[in-house]
């Protein structure tokens, strides 16, 4: 029988090799939507009820609460300007707007409707950067893209990732979208990334960074084709929370067994 201080060396080294692994091979997250009401009227409103990643159905999201529009191509009239607030052709939440501000921003993409989305425009001449904050602390972040044609940038601190839409494609989600700012309804995609891929270990509560063609940076992000997105995170249950949880299903345990013991 090995020493109990042997097991727990053995213990230790096995969960920070498993660490290192997970740190070292930190991969995309393809996910499939569950939303309401399915079939969905791509011209109304489209809810975000759930998502599943490998075998975990996932309902605590994390919505962006805050934005800040660092670039963005002014709109001039008729198809001009890149990125706009846009939402379903008779889609009652959200809004419906050319050169949004940032609370516009928010309104689009601070809500579980699919249909909410920020639409921008399918050209090279164009592009937008927006900083974005959330409502609860996440680990996941998760995209979907209306018309499966665009790539979409990512920055976290220092570290930046493109989107494609061939990454896109992976998601096919079953549903299309018919917004106010196009004429007919298109398929919709989704991807997501774990903030590993950004060297974030655990939760993350900071600013979010997308961006299309104009990114001003050294590394000059160009041929995009306007991303049309809507971007949730996958919320990390705060310690009292989990904690509350254990007491709630420790005290039902403990009820059981004294119902066992009386009966």
């Amino acid at each position: 029988m090995l020493p109990t201080f042997t097991k727990s060396a053995i213990t230790v080294g096995a969960a920070a090799a498993t660490l290192l692994m997970a740190a070292s091979s930190a991969s995309a997250v393809t996910f499939t939507t569950e939303f309401s009401p399915n079939p969905a009227d791509s011209k109304g409103d489209i809810r975000l009820e759930s998502v599943k990643i490998g075998d975990d159905i996932i309902k605590n999201f994390a919505f962006v609460k805050g934005a800040t529009i660092t670039t963005n191509t002014p709109h001039t009239g008729g198809n001009t300007g890149d990125a706009s607030s846009d939402k379903g052709d008779n889609a009652v939440n959200g809004v419906s707007k050319e050169m949004p501000e940032d609370a516009d921003i928010v309104a689009s993409l601070g809500n579980p409707f699919l249909s909410s989305i920020v639409d921008t425009e399918d050209s090279s001449q164009v592009g937008f950067s927006m900083n974005l904050t959330f409502d609860k602390a996440f680990d996941k972040l998760l995209i979907w893209e209306r018309g499966i044609n665009s790539k979409l940038g990512i920055k976290i601190g220092d570290t930046y990732k493109v989107l494609t839409k061939d990454d896109f494609a992976k998601g096919q989600t079953g549903y299309k979208l018919d917004t106010l700012e196009i004429g007919g309804e298109q398929k919709v995609g989704s991807y997501g990334v774990d903030l590993s891929d950004f060297g974030i270990t655990g939760k993350y509560s900071g600013p979010v960074t997308i961006f299309s063609n104009m990114y001003e940076d050294e590394h000059g992000h160009t041929n995009f084709n306007g991303p049309d997105l809507k971007v949730v995170g996958v919320a990390v249950p705060e310690p009292a929370t989990v904690l509350g949880l254990t007491a709630i299903a420790g005290a039902f345990v403990a009820s059981r067994r004294k119902k066992d013991q009386t009966a």
